[in-house]
């Protein structure tokens, strides 16, 4: 577009001058300057978008970010809600929001509030693989939170037909792993990555291994072992006792949503600035409970509670 207007331009200068020449000319002239004035803007904009923590920047509310949905690609700016519910009576035992786009970091958040609100010295929580983190795991494990989650494949070997690290089986007597094919991978050494404590373990009979090709295209395969991986696999074998942790945690925690949105008639909040959301947040939170203690109570029976 810019350059059409300044070949138009270069027309206008070698034709003989008229009014209505000069009047495009002018009005050519005057898109020229704001597209130049638009061009500053954005460019600064950038310098700005580039210089903040996230790269992010929100022209209708500053603290509001990217948050991913459940479509593919797509996503909406806004906030994340994060909430802790009981699984007998539905009531949101915790909440928080924060402008964070990844559930990642805030299992052991939420969860630890959720213990202190119920007074209690043990706690059971179930999560979606969106709150998968080892150090999140980890830091509920050391609070007396026993998490339930499953693990979400991020390799792509299975997705290759390849055999993935489940399919290895840890001994723990001989510090080993057995893979498919009967064979053992000792403990070579351990180093550090991000923060980390890894153990590595690999075998050198991978290239006289008769099933090879389902299992590495390398020399030969190796295995990464957390220090704490232990905590991991307990996490993974809880989920395989309880199949329908999921199937439950879904009835628990999305009931509250799906009355929340119904409520506030639209799917975003009235106010801005991460402040106001959360009081926002927290009034409707008040709302929701006093409503299922209601139902699930009687009116006469919370006044009274209220009273005493």
């Amino acid at each position: 577009m810019w350059r059409g207007n300044l070949a138009q331009l270069d027309t206008a200068d070698r034709q003989e001058p008229s009014e209505e020449l000069a009047a495009k000319t002018a009005h050519l002239k005057e898109k020229l300057a704001k597209v130049e004035s638009e061009m500053q803007r954005l460019a600064a904009m950038e310098r700005l978008m580039l210089t903040s923590p996230d790269q992010q920047i929100s022209l209708t509310d500053p603290d509001s970010r990217s948050m991913a949905t459940s479509g593919r690609g797509s996503g909406v700016v806004g906030y994340n809600v994060q909430v802790a519910v009981d699984t007998k009576h539905h009531l949101i035992v915790a909440h928080e929001v924060t402008n964070d786009g990844s559930d990642r970091a805030q299992l052991a958040n939420i969860a630890c509030q959720a213990k202190a609100v119920l007074g209690v010295d043990e706690l059971q929580a179930v999560a979606d693989r969106g709150y998968f983190s080892s150090e999140e795991i980890l830091a509920c494990d050391q609070a007396g939170i026993t998490v339930t989650l499953p693990k979400p494949i991020t390799s792509g070997i299975e997705a290759k037909g390849r055999f993935g690290k489940q399919d290895f089986v840890y001994l723990s007597d001989e510090d080993v792993y057995r893979c498919p094919a009967g064979e053992k991978l000792a403990y070579h050494y351990t180093n550090e990555e991000k923060g980390l404590v890894l153990r590595r373990y690999w075998t050198n009979t991978c290239q006289s291994c008769a099933i090879k090709q389902q299992c590495t295209t390398g020399k030969e395969r190796r295995i990464t072992r957390w220090e704490h991986e232990h905590i991991l696999e307990a996490v993974q074998k809880r989920l395989d006792k309880n199949p329908h942790a999921m199937r439950q945690r879904r009835e628990t925690a999305e009931h509250p949503f799906g009355t929340l949105k119904m409520r506030m008639g639209a799917t975003h909040f009235l106010m801005r600035r991460l402040g106001k959301v959360a009081t926002e947040m927290a009034l409707h939170v008040l709302a929701y409970n006093l409503t299922r203690v209601m139902n699930i109570m009687g009116i006469q029976p919370l006044m009274a509670a209220i009273q005493a």
